[in-house]
């Protein structure tokens, strides 16, 4: 059985992260054409793809919240930011419905046990 507490964990996270990255994103479309901008993104990979718990690299790599990382010299490429949105819209349904996925369990379990 999966343990809930941990999902519930787990999910809400990845929609922190999913935000911030949403955040990061339009702030690039919008200052596009500021002089010296520096194209800002959130990497998915450096908090997905290890060992440890989504929790705990998120808050040894970021703190207590996410942070916005300085891409190297990258122009803002219009075409790409909302690529790259539209990328993130999707991660949101899915961890959206995960969520929801995970509440119907917890009302089955209640129902049925009652």
């Amino acid at each position: 059985m999966i343990n809930t507490h941990n999902s519930i964990n787990t999910t809400l996270n990845a929609l922190d992260l999913i935000a911030e990255r949403h955040k990061a994103l339009s702030s690039n479309l919008a200052n596009m054409d500021t002089p010296n901008y520096k194209r800002k993104d959130i990497s998915f990979s450096q908090y997905l793809g290890g060992a440890n718990p989504l929790e705990t690299k998120l808050a040894s790599v970021m703190g207590p919240s996410p942070v916005m990382i300085d891409t190297l010299n990258e122009r803002v490429d219009p075409a790409n930011e909302l690529s790259e949105m539209q990328k993130n819209s999707i991660l949101y349904t899915i961890a959206s419905r995960r969520m929801s996925n995970i509440i119907t369990e917890m009302k089955t379990v209640i129902n049925v046990g009652s």
